[in-house]
């Protein structure tokens, strides 16, 4: 299970350490490609491909549509985790994410979310007075 958070270095290849606790649950390969929020998704292979299957069959007509799939499809890259468990992060999402130095590193059950560790705090923040809110309509969909 992808859970939790974790704070890892980005070395001068622009390498980045996946969580121990991940590697399993991600495989050998995996996709990462822009987020929303400006970070990163990081995602199985399996699961990219559900993801992008129906990404595909969203309807091309509408020009937000077409972005979405743009931006989530044509700024995916497939990547070999290493030995080491580590994977690459290409500059264009490097740059997208404003990573440098560190990386956070977050669970998200079916994905994992990298992101500027000063974007985080203060996403973080700003969302953790909301969480009672969030939580009551959740409940009213019947979600939570």
């Amino acid at each position: 299970m992808l859970i939790g958070e974790y704070l890892h270095t980005i070395d001068q290849k622009n390498r980045v350490s996946v969580p121990s606790k991940f590697r399993k649950d991600l495989g050998k390969v995996v996709v990462l490609t822009r987020g929303l929020d400006k970070c990163l998704f990081l995602y199985p292979l399996a699961r990219w491909k559900e993801l992008a299957e129906k990404l595909a069959k969203l309807p091309w007509g509408k020009a937000e549509h077409r972005s979405f799939i743009r931006a989530m499809i044509a700024g995916a890259t497939d990547i070999e985790v290493d030995s080491l468990g580590r994977i690459l992060l290409p500059d264009y999402l490097k740059v997208y994410a404003r990573l440098s130095g560190t990386a956070q590193i977050v669970g998200l059950y079916n994905r994992v979310e990298i992101w500027n560790p000063e974007l985080w705090a203060r996403y973080s923040e700003a969302t953790k007075d909301n969480v009672e809110v969030i939580a009551e309509k959740l409940g009213e969909l019947g979600l939570y």
